[in-house]
Protein backbone atom coordinates (compact mmCIF):
# COMPACT_ATOMS: atom_id res chain seq x y z
CA UNK A 1 0.00 0.00 0.00
CA UNK A 2 1.69 3.23 -1.16
CA UNK A 3 1.93 6.28 1.09
CA UNK A 4 -0.39 8.45 -1.03
CA UNK A 5 -3.20 5.91 -1.00
CA UNK A 6 -2.67 5.28 2.71
CA UNK A 7 -2.96 9.00 3.49
CA UNK A 8 -6.03 9.34 1.29
CA UNK A 9 -7.63 6.32 2.95
CA UNK A 10 -7.03 7.74 6.43
CA UNK A 11 -8.63 11.02 5.37
CA UNK A 12 -11.52 9.08 3.83
CA UNK A 13 -12.47 7.48 7.17
CA UNK A 14 -11.56 10.43 9.44
CA UNK A 15 -13.25 13.61 10.61
CA UNK A 16 -16.84 12.38 10.47
CA UNK A 17 -19.64 14.20 12.28
CA UNK A 18 -22.42 11.64 11.92
CA UNK A 19 -26.14 12.00 11.35
CA UNK A 20 -29.22 12.34 13.58
CA UNK A 21 -30.80 9.82 15.94
CA UNK A 22 -34.04 9.85 13.97
CA UNK A 23 -32.22 9.14 10.72
CA UNK A 24 -30.27 6.23 12.26
CA UNK A 25 -33.55 4.81 13.54
CA UNK A 26 -35.07 4.99 10.05
CA UNK A 27 -32.05 3.27 8.51
CA UNK A 28 -32.32 0.52 11.14
CA UNK A 29 -36.08 0.16 10.62
CA UNK A 30 -35.44 -1.65 7.34
CA UNK A 31 -34.02 -4.59 9.32
CA UNK A 32 -37.20 -4.83 11.37
CA UNK A 33 -39.50 -4.62 8.34
CA UNK A 34 -37.44 -7.26 6.50
CA UNK A 35 -38.21 -9.66 9.36
CA UNK A 36 -41.90 -8.76 9.08
CA UNK A 37 -41.78 -9.48 5.33
CA UNK A 38 -40.00 -12.78 5.87
CA UNK A 39 -42.47 -13.77 8.60
CA UNK A 40 -45.39 -12.91 6.32
CA UNK A 41 -43.90 -15.14 3.63
CA UNK A 42 -43.43 -17.99 6.13
CA UNK A 43 -47.00 -17.82 7.35
CA UNK A 44 -48.80 -17.16 4.06
CA UNK A 45 -46.94 -19.07 1.33
CA UNK A 46 -46.02 -22.77 1.17
CA UNK A 47 -42.40 -23.50 2.12
CA UNK A 48 -39.82 -24.32 -0.53
CA UNK A 49 -36.78 -26.08 0.91
CA UNK A 50 -34.89 -25.93 -2.41
CA UNK A 51 -34.70 -22.14 -2.38
CA UNK A 52 -34.74 -21.54 1.38
CA UNK A 53 -31.14 -20.35 1.62
CA UNK A 54 -31.28 -17.98 -1.35
CA UNK A 55 -34.67 -16.71 -0.20
CA UNK A 56 -33.36 -15.86 3.24
CA UNK A 57 -30.32 -14.11 1.77
CA UNK A 58 -32.57 -12.04 -0.49
CA UNK A 59 -35.07 -11.08 2.20
CA UNK A 60 -32.81 -10.89 5.27
CA UNK A 61 -29.29 -9.93 4.11
CA UNK A 62 -29.70 -7.86 0.95
CA UNK A 63 -32.06 -5.34 2.65
CA UNK A 64 -29.38 -4.74 5.31
CA UNK A 65 -26.76 -4.06 2.63
CA UNK A 66 -29.08 -1.71 0.75
CA UNK A 67 -30.12 0.10 3.94
CA UNK A 68 -26.57 1.28 4.74
CA UNK A 69 -25.55 2.04 1.15
CA UNK A 70 -27.68 3.23 -1.76
CA UNK A 71 -30.85 3.89 0.26
CA UNK A 72 -29.19 5.45 3.33
CA UNK A 73 -29.96 8.97 2.15
CA UNK A 74 -33.66 8.14 1.81
CA UNK A 75 -34.34 5.21 4.16
CA UNK A 76 -38.08 5.77 4.02
CA UNK A 77 -38.21 4.57 0.42
CA UNK A 78 -36.63 1.23 1.28
CA UNK A 79 -38.92 0.85 4.30
CA UNK A 80 -41.92 1.53 2.08
CA UNK A 81 -40.71 -0.93 -0.55
CA UNK A 82 -40.49 -3.64 2.11
CA UNK A 83 -43.68 -2.66 3.88
CA UNK A 84 -46.03 -2.74 0.88
CA UNK A 85 -45.56 -6.45 0.04
CA UNK A 86 -45.65 -7.24 3.76
CA UNK A 87 -49.09 -5.66 4.13
CA UNK A 88 -50.37 -7.37 0.99
CA UNK A 89 -49.20 -10.76 2.28
CA UNK A 90 -50.84 -10.16 5.65
CA UNK A 91 -54.16 -9.70 3.86
CA UNK A 92 -53.90 -13.28 2.61
CA UNK A 93 -55.19 -16.13 4.81
CA UNK A 94 -52.63 -17.81 7.03
CA UNK A 95 -51.14 -21.09 5.86
CA UNK A 96 -51.96 -24.07 8.07
CA UNK A 97 -48.80 -24.80 10.04
CA UNK A 98 -50.05 -26.91 12.91
CA UNK A 99 -51.94 -26.11 16.07
CA UNK A 100 -50.86 -24.87 19.44
CA UNK A 101 -48.59 -26.98 21.56
CA UNK A 102 -50.77 -29.33 23.62
CA UNK A 103 -47.82 -30.37 25.77
CA UNK A 104 -47.52 -26.83 26.96
CA UNK A 105 -51.22 -26.48 27.65
CA UNK A 106 -51.33 -29.59 29.81
CA UNK A 107 -49.15 -27.89 32.38
CA UNK A 108 -51.69 -25.23 33.24
CA UNK A 109 -50.81 -25.38 36.94
CA UNK A 110 -47.13 -24.61 36.49
CA UNK A 111 -47.45 -20.93 37.27
CA UNK A 112 -49.41 -21.57 40.47
CA UNK A 113 -46.84 -24.11 41.55
CA UNK A 114 -44.09 -21.60 40.92
CA UNK A 115 -45.89 -18.95 42.94
CA UNK A 116 -46.56 -21.31 45.87
CA UNK A 117 -42.98 -22.55 45.97
CA UNK A 118 -41.61 -19.02 45.86
CA UNK A 119 -44.05 -17.94 48.57
CA UNK A 120 -43.05 -20.80 50.84
CA UNK A 121 -39.32 -20.47 50.30
CA UNK A 122 -38.64 -23.61 48.27
CA UNK A 123 -35.86 -23.54 45.67
CA UNK A 124 -36.33 -24.59 42.05
CA UNK A 125 -32.68 -25.38 41.32
CA UNK A 126 -31.46 -24.59 37.81
CA UNK A 127 -34.00 -23.30 35.28
CA UNK A 128 -33.93 -24.45 31.66
CA UNK A 129 -34.38 -21.30 29.60
CA UNK A 130 -36.70 -21.85 26.61
CA UNK A 131 -35.61 -20.34 23.28
CA UNK A 132 -36.52 -16.76 22.47
CA UNK A 133 -36.56 -16.29 18.68
CA UNK A 134 -36.72 -12.49 19.00
CA UNK A 135 -33.38 -12.45 20.82
CA UNK A 136 -31.79 -14.68 18.19
CA UNK A 137 -33.03 -12.38 15.44
CA UNK A 138 -31.83 -9.28 17.31
CA UNK A 139 -28.31 -10.66 17.86
CA UNK A 140 -28.04 -12.04 14.32
CA UNK A 141 -29.05 -8.75 12.73
CA UNK A 142 -26.50 -6.95 14.89
CA UNK A 143 -23.80 -9.36 13.70
CA UNK A 144 -24.82 -9.10 10.04
CA UNK A 145 -24.89 -5.30 10.14
CA UNK A 146 -21.43 -5.35 11.72
CA UNK A 147 -20.09 -7.69 9.01
CA UNK A 148 -21.53 -5.42 6.33
CA UNK A 149 -20.43 -2.10 7.79
CA UNK A 150 -16.78 -3.01 8.49
CA UNK A 151 -16.32 -3.59 4.76
CA UNK A 152 -18.85 -1.13 3.32
CA UNK A 153 -17.24 1.82 5.16
CA UNK A 154 -14.25 1.53 2.81
CA UNK A 155 -16.43 2.17 -0.29
CA UNK A 156 -17.83 5.56 -1.35
CA UNK A 157 -21.29 3.96 -1.62
CA UNK A 158 -21.34 3.86 2.19
CA UNK A 159 -22.38 7.40 3.26
CA UNK A 160 -19.82 9.15 5.43
CA UNK A 161 -22.51 10.12 7.97
CA UNK A 162 -22.87 6.45 8.90
CA UNK A 163 -19.13 6.06 9.66
CA UNK A 164 -17.66 6.49 13.14
CA UNK A 165 -17.69 10.08 14.35
CA UNK A 166 -14.42 11.75 15.24
CA UNK A 167 -15.50 12.86 18.72
CA UNK A 168 -19.17 13.84 19.10
CA UNK A 169 -22.13 12.72 17.02
CA UNK A 170 -24.29 9.72 16.23
CA UNK A 171 -23.81 7.24 13.42
CA UNK A 172 -24.57 3.63 12.59
CA UNK A 173 -21.03 2.46 13.34
CA UNK A 174 -20.92 4.42 16.61
CA UNK A 175 -24.10 2.65 17.61
CA UNK A 176 -22.71 -0.74 16.70
CA UNK A 177 -19.88 -0.52 19.23
CA UNK A 178 -22.21 0.06 22.19
CA UNK A 179 -24.82 -2.36 20.88
CA UNK A 180 -22.33 -5.20 20.95
CA UNK A 181 -21.62 -4.50 24.63
CA UNK A 182 -25.35 -4.28 25.38
CA UNK A 183 -26.12 -7.54 23.55
CA UNK A 184 -23.34 -9.34 25.36
CA UNK A 185 -24.79 -8.06 28.62
CA UNK A 186 -28.14 -9.66 27.74
CA UNK A 187 -26.49 -13.03 27.15
CA UNK A 188 -24.48 -12.67 30.37
CA UNK A 189 -27.76 -12.81 32.28
CA UNK A 190 -28.27 -16.48 31.35
CA UNK A 191 -26.51 -17.96 34.44
CA UNK A 192 -28.36 -15.52 36.70
CA UNK A 193 -31.75 -16.40 35.26
CA UNK A 194 -30.99 -20.10 35.42
CA UNK A 195 -29.95 -19.86 39.05
CA UNK A 196 -29.85 -16.53 40.95
CA UNK A 197 -27.63 -18.20 43.56
CA UNK A 198 -24.88 -17.64 40.98
CA UNK A 199 -24.59 -14.14 42.49
CA UNK A 200 -23.47 -15.59 45.83
CA UNK A 201 -20.91 -18.03 44.42
CA UNK A 202 -17.14 -17.44 44.94
CA UNK A 203 -15.67 -14.68 42.78
CA UNK A 204 -12.46 -16.34 41.57
CA UNK A 205 -14.11 -19.34 39.83
CA UNK A 206 -16.55 -16.99 38.10
CA UNK A 207 -13.69 -14.72 36.96
CA UNK A 208 -11.80 -17.73 35.64
CA UNK A 209 -14.83 -18.81 33.65
CA UNK A 210 -15.30 -15.32 32.22
CA UNK A 211 -11.66 -15.06 31.20
CA UNK A 212 -11.85 -18.47 29.54
CA UNK A 213 -14.88 -17.36 27.51
CA UNK A 214 -13.29 -14.01 26.65
CA UNK A 215 -9.92 -15.46 25.61
CA UNK A 216 -10.95 -16.01 21.95
CA UNK A 217 -12.07 -12.39 21.67
CA UNK A 218 -8.84 -11.13 23.27
CA UNK A 219 -6.80 -13.28 20.90
CA UNK A 220 -8.83 -11.99 17.95
CA UNK A 221 -8.15 -8.39 19.01
CA UNK A 222 -4.42 -9.06 19.32
CA UNK A 223 -4.22 -10.74 15.91
CA UNK A 224 -6.26 -7.97 14.32
CA UNK A 225 -3.98 -5.28 15.78
CA UNK A 226 -0.89 -7.08 14.52
CA UNK A 227 -2.37 -7.54 11.05
CA UNK A 228 -3.51 -3.91 10.81
CA UNK A 229 -0.13 -2.56 11.89
CA UNK A 230 1.73 -5.05 9.73
CA UNK A 231 -0.09 -4.11 6.53
CA UNK A 232 -0.51 -0.44 7.45
CA UNK A 233 -4.20 -0.88 6.71
CA UNK A 234 -6.41 1.83 8.40
CA UNK A 235 -9.79 0.19 9.10
CA UNK A 236 -11.12 2.52 11.67
CA UNK A 237 -10.60 5.33 14.15
CA UNK A 238 -9.56 5.01 17.83
CA UNK A 239 -12.36 4.19 20.25
CA UNK A 240 -12.70 4.92 23.91
CA UNK A 241 -13.59 7.36 26.51
CA UNK A 242 -12.34 12.24 31.13
CA UNK A 243 -12.85 14.37 28.02
CA UNK A 244 -9.74 16.57 27.93
CA UNK A 245 -7.45 13.61 28.56
CA UNK A 246 -8.95 11.56 25.77
CA UNK A 247 -9.16 14.35 23.22
CA UNK A 248 -6.03 16.40 23.93
CA UNK A 249 -3.44 14.46 25.94
CA UNK A 250 -0.36 13.32 23.99
CA UNK A 251 0.14 9.59 23.60
CA UNK A 252 3.19 9.06 25.79
CA UNK A 253 3.55 5.75 27.56
CA UNK A 254 1.24 2.78 27.84
CA UNK A 255 -1.57 4.61 29.69
CA UNK A 256 -1.91 7.56 27.36
CA UNK A 257 -1.50 5.36 24.30
CA UNK A 258 -4.61 3.47 25.39
CA UNK A 259 -6.42 6.40 27.00
CA UNK A 260 -9.74 5.98 25.20
CA UNK A 261 -10.21 2.37 26.19
CA UNK A 262 -9.15 2.95 29.78
CA UNK A 263 -11.38 5.96 30.39
CA UNK A 264 -14.37 4.37 28.65
CA UNK A 265 -14.31 1.26 30.84
CA UNK A 266 -16.88 2.65 33.29
CA UNK A 267 -19.23 3.69 30.49
CA UNK A 268 -19.00 0.33 28.77
CA UNK A 269 -19.50 -1.39 32.11
CA UNK A 270 -22.70 0.63 32.57
CA UNK A 271 -23.94 -0.45 29.11
CA UNK A 272 -23.09 -4.06 29.91
CA UNK A 273 -24.97 -3.96 33.21
CA UNK A 274 -28.00 -2.35 31.58
CA UNK A 275 -27.97 -5.13 28.99
CA UNK A 276 -27.68 -7.70 31.78
CA UNK A 277 -30.68 -6.15 33.53
CA UNK A 278 -32.65 -6.37 30.27
CA UNK A 279 -31.57 -9.99 29.95
CA UNK A 280 -33.07 -10.89 33.33
CA UNK A 281 -36.33 -9.46 32.00
CA UNK A 282 -36.54 -11.10 28.57
CA UNK A 283 -34.78 -14.42 29.14
CA UNK A 284 -36.91 -15.53 32.09
CA UNK A 285 -40.30 -17.17 31.47
CA UNK A 286 -42.03 -14.14 33.00
CA UNK A 287 -40.71 -10.58 33.41
CA UNK A 288 -41.05 -10.81 37.19
CA UNK A 289 -39.50 -14.26 37.54
CA UNK A 290 -35.96 -13.10 38.37
CA UNK A 291 -37.19 -10.51 40.89
CA UNK A 292 -39.24 -13.16 42.69
CA UNK A 293 -36.30 -15.53 42.81
CA UNK A 294 -34.14 -12.76 44.33
CA UNK A 295 -36.80 -12.10 46.96
CA UNK A 296 -36.90 -15.80 47.72
CA UNK A 297 -33.13 -15.92 48.26
CA UNK A 298 -33.33 -12.86 50.48
CA UNK A 299 -35.97 -14.55 52.66
CA UNK A 300 -33.87 -17.69 52.87
CA UNK A 301 -30.86 -15.68 54.04
CA UNK A 302 -32.93 -13.81 56.60
CA UNK A 303 -34.58 -16.79 58.28
CA UNK A 304 -34.53 -20.60 58.12
CA UNK A 305 -37.18 -22.30 56.06
CA UNK A 306 -40.06 -23.61 58.18
CA UNK A 307 -41.09 -27.06 56.93
CA UNK A 308 -44.76 -27.39 56.14
CA UNK A 309 -46.76 -29.67 58.40
CA UNK A 310 -49.34 -32.21 57.15
CA UNK A 311 -52.13 -30.14 58.64
CA UNK A 312 -50.97 -27.13 56.66
CA UNK A 313 -50.89 -29.11 53.45
CA UNK A 314 -54.21 -30.87 53.94
CA UNK A 315 -56.23 -28.01 52.50
CA UNK A 316 -55.34 -28.90 48.95
CA UNK A 317 -53.47 -31.84 47.51
CA UNK A 318 -52.50 -29.75 44.50
CA UNK A 319 -51.06 -26.96 46.63
CA UNK A 320 -49.16 -29.42 48.80
CA UNK A 321 -47.63 -31.24 45.88
CA UNK A 322 -46.77 -27.97 44.17
CA UNK A 323 -44.92 -26.78 47.25
CA UNK A 324 -42.95 -29.99 47.65
CA UNK A 325 -42.38 -30.63 43.94
CA UNK A 326 -41.11 -27.65 41.92
CA UNK A 327 -42.58 -26.79 38.56
CA UNK A 328 -40.92 -28.69 35.72
CA UNK A 329 -37.80 -26.72 34.88
CA UNK A 330 -37.54 -28.27 31.42
CA UNK A 331 -40.88 -26.91 30.22
CA UNK A 332 -41.22 -23.32 31.43
CA UNK A 333 -43.77 -21.26 29.54
CA UNK A 334 -42.98 -17.80 28.31
CA UNK A 335 -45.33 -14.88 28.89
CA UNK A 336 -44.04 -12.89 25.94
CA UNK A 337 -47.02 -10.54 25.99
CA UNK A 338 -46.20 -9.44 29.53
CA UNK A 339 -42.50 -9.24 28.67
CA UNK A 340 -43.29 -7.01 25.69
CA UNK A 341 -45.45 -4.73 27.84
CA UNK A 342 -42.74 -4.26 30.45
CA UNK A 343 -40.03 -3.86 27.81
CA UNK A 344 -42.13 -1.17 26.16
CA UNK A 345 -42.25 0.73 29.43
CA UNK A 346 -38.48 0.63 29.71
CA UNK A 347 -38.03 1.71 26.09
CA UNK A 348 -40.25 4.76 26.60
CA UNK A 349 -38.40 5.58 29.80
CA UNK A 350 -35.00 5.53 28.09
CA UNK A 351 -36.12 7.67 25.14
CA UNK A 352 -37.65 10.22 27.54
CA UNK A 353 -34.40 10.24 29.54
CA UNK A 354 -32.39 10.83 26.35
CA UNK A 355 -34.69 13.68 25.30
CA UNK A 356 -34.31 15.22 28.78
CA UNK A 357 -30.50 15.01 28.60
CA UNK A 358 -30.38 16.60 25.15
CA UNK A 359 -32.96 19.27 26.00
CA UNK A 360 -30.94 20.51 28.97
CA UNK A 361 -27.55 19.88 27.39
CA UNK A 362 -26.44 17.41 30.03
CA UNK A 363 -23.46 15.20 29.26
CA UNK A 364 -22.01 17.32 26.47
CA UNK A 365 -23.53 15.48 23.51
CA UNK A 366 -23.36 11.88 22.35
CA UNK A 367 -19.81 10.54 22.14
CA UNK A 368 -18.70 7.00 21.43
CA UNK A 369 -15.11 7.85 22.35
CA UNK A 370 -16.11 9.19 25.76
CA UNK A 371 -18.92 6.64 26.31
CA UNK A 372 -20.68 9.41 28.22
CA UNK A 373 -24.16 9.57 29.71
CA UNK A 374 -25.93 10.55 26.49
CA UNK A 375 -24.22 7.75 24.56
CA UNK A 376 -25.10 5.17 27.22
CA UNK A 377 -28.73 6.32 27.25
CA UNK A 378 -28.96 6.32 23.46
CA UNK A 379 -27.51 2.80 23.11
CA UNK A 380 -29.87 1.47 25.78
CA UNK A 381 -32.96 3.16 24.31
CA UNK A 382 -32.17 1.96 20.78
CA UNK A 383 -31.46 -1.66 21.68
CA UNK A 384 -34.41 -1.94 24.04
CA UNK A 385 -36.73 -0.59 21.35
CA UNK A 386 -35.56 -2.85 18.56
CA UNK A 387 -35.52 -5.94 20.78
CA UNK A 388 -39.12 -5.02 21.62
CA UNK A 389 -39.87 -4.73 17.91
CA UNK A 390 -38.64 -8.24 17.17
CA UNK A 391 -40.61 -9.58 20.13
CA UNK A 392 -43.82 -7.89 18.94
CA UNK A 393 -43.36 -9.34 15.45
CA UNK A 394 -43.04 -12.81 16.95
CA UNK A 395 -46.24 -12.29 18.92
CA UNK A 396 -48.07 -11.05 15.83
CA UNK A 397 -46.97 -13.66 13.28
CA UNK A 398 -46.54 -16.68 15.54
CA UNK A 399 -49.17 -16.51 18.29
CA UNK A 400 -48.76 -19.44 20.63
CA UNK A 401 -49.79 -20.52 24.11
CA UNK A 402 -46.13 -20.50 25.03
CA UNK A 403 -47.49 -17.39 26.68
CA UNK A 404 -49.40 -18.54 29.77
CA UNK A 405 -51.79 -15.62 29.70
CA UNK A 406 -53.58 -16.98 26.61
CA UNK A 407 -55.14 -19.86 28.53
CA UNK A 408 -54.52 -19.10 32.18
CA UNK A 409 -57.71 -19.17 34.32
CA UNK A 410 -56.64 -15.78 35.68
CA UNK A 411 -56.07 -14.30 32.23
CA UNK A 412 -57.98 -11.21 31.26
CA UNK A 413 -58.43 -12.76 27.82
CA UNK A 414 -60.66 -15.52 29.27
CA UNK A 415 -59.89 -17.90 26.40
CA UNK A 416 -59.77 -21.62 27.15
CA UNK A 417 -58.62 -24.53 24.97
CA UNK A 418 -60.95 -27.03 23.37
CA UNK A 419 -60.01 -30.53 24.64
CA UNK A 420 -60.97 -32.10 21.32
CA UNK A 421 -58.67 -29.74 19.46
CA UNK A 422 -55.82 -30.52 21.84
CA UNK A 423 -56.30 -34.27 21.34
CA UNK A 424 -56.43 -33.93 17.55
CA UNK A 425 -53.28 -31.81 17.33
CA UNK A 426 -50.94 -33.65 19.68
CA UNK A 427 -48.85 -34.90 16.75
CA UNK A 428 -48.18 -31.33 15.54
CA UNK A 429 -45.54 -30.53 18.18
CA UNK A 430 -42.50 -30.44 15.93
CA UNK A 431 -44.22 -28.41 13.24
CA UNK A 432 -45.34 -25.84 15.75
CA UNK A 433 -41.89 -25.55 17.24
CA UNK A 434 -40.31 -25.02 13.83
CA UNK A 435 -42.87 -22.37 12.93
CA UNK A 436 -42.15 -20.29 16.02
CA UNK A 437 -38.36 -20.29 15.58
CA UNK A 438 -36.12 -17.59 14.19
CA UNK A 439 -35.29 -17.79 10.44
CA UNK A 440 -32.84 -20.62 9.80
CA UNK A 441 -30.12 -18.34 8.41
CA UNK A 442 -30.28 -16.05 11.45
CA UNK A 443 -30.14 -19.09 13.72
CA UNK A 444 -27.00 -20.16 11.88
CA UNK A 445 -25.37 -16.71 12.18
CA UNK A 446 -26.18 -16.55 15.88
CA UNK A 447 -24.79 -20.06 16.53
CA UNK A 448 -21.31 -19.32 15.13
CA UNK A 449 -21.11 -15.56 15.51
CA UNK A 450 -17.52 -15.44 16.76
CA UNK A 451 -16.12 -17.52 13.91
CA UNK A 452 -18.07 -15.51 11.35
CA UNK A 453 -16.84 -12.26 12.91
CA UNK A 454 -13.24 -13.49 12.54
CA UNK A 455 -13.84 -14.52 8.94
CA UNK A 456 -15.51 -11.18 8.16
CA UNK A 457 -12.47 -9.30 9.47
CA UNK A 458 -10.10 -11.47 7.45
CA UNK A 459 -12.22 -11.08 4.32
CA UNK A 460 -12.39 -7.31 4.83
CA UNK A 461 -8.61 -7.08 5.02
CA UNK A 462 -8.10 -9.25 1.94
CA UNK A 463 -10.62 -7.29 -0.12
CA UNK A 464 -8.99 -3.99 0.81
CA UNK A 465 -5.54 -5.33 -0.06
CA UNK A 466 -6.74 -6.67 -3.40
CA UNK A 467 -8.60 -3.63 -4.75
CA UNK A 468 -8.68 0.18 -4.36
CA UNK A 469 -12.02 0.23 -2.53
CA UNK A 470 -11.99 4.01 -2.06
CA UNK A 471 -12.15 4.61 -5.84
CA UNK A 472 -14.69 1.97 -6.83
CA UNK A 473 -18.03 2.86 -8.40
CA UNK A 474 -21.27 2.30 -6.57
CA UNK A 475 -22.25 -0.54 -8.90
CA UNK A 476 -18.95 -2.35 -8.37
CA UNK A 477 -19.12 -1.77 -4.64
CA UNK A 478 -22.64 -3.19 -4.41
CA UNK A 479 -21.54 -6.26 -6.37
CA UNK A 480 -18.60 -6.85 -4.03
CA UNK A 481 -20.73 -6.30 -0.93
CA UNK A 482 -23.44 -8.64 -2.21
CA UNK A 483 -20.95 -11.41 -2.95
CA UNK A 484 -19.32 -10.80 0.43
CA UNK A 485 -22.69 -11.06 2.19
CA UNK A 486 -23.55 -14.17 0.20
CA UNK A 487 -20.22 -15.78 1.12
CA UNK A 488 -20.57 -15.09 4.85
CA UNK A 489 -24.15 -16.37 4.75
CA UNK A 490 -23.10 -19.52 2.88
CA UNK A 491 -20.47 -20.33 5.50
CA UNK A 492 -23.00 -19.78 8.28
CA UNK A 493 -25.56 -21.95 6.48
CA UNK A 494 -23.12 -24.81 5.89
CA UNK A 495 -22.25 -24.87 9.62
CA UNK A 496 -25.79 -24.37 10.90
CA UNK A 497 -26.02 -27.82 12.48
CA UNK A 498 -22.88 -27.52 14.60
CA UNK A 499 -21.28 -24.94 16.85
CA UNK A 500 -17.71 -24.19 15.78
CA UNK A 501 -16.90 -21.92 18.73
CA UNK A 502 -19.09 -20.60 21.52
CA UNK A 503 -19.79 -16.83 21.32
Amino acid sequence: MNDDYKASKEAFVSGMTGSSIGHINMVSLAALISIALHSALRTRLPPNRSFQFLGEVVFLVIPLIVSVTVSANAPGLLCLALLVPTVLLILLPRRESGAYLPSVLTHSRASSRESNALRDGHSFGTLTIPPLPALTTYRSHLLLLTFICILAVDFPVFPRFLAKCETFGVSMMDLGVGSFVFAQGIVSAIPLVRNPEHLTQPLLPKMAGIMRKCSPVLLLGLLRTISVKGTEYPLALSVGGMQNFVLDAPRIGVISANKEGIVSLLGNLAIHLLGLSTGTLVLAPTPSYFRRRQQQLARQDAAPIRPRTPSTDSDSDDDASSARVPAPANEPRRENDKTATELCGYAVLWWVALAFLKLFGMGGGVSRRLVNLQYITWVTAYNTTFLLGYLVLDLFFFPSPMSKSVYSPTSKLKVHPDPDVLKATRHMRERELSGASAPALLEAVNKNGLVLFLLANVATGLINLSMPTMYMSDLSAMLVLSLYGLGISAIAWSCRNRRLWRF
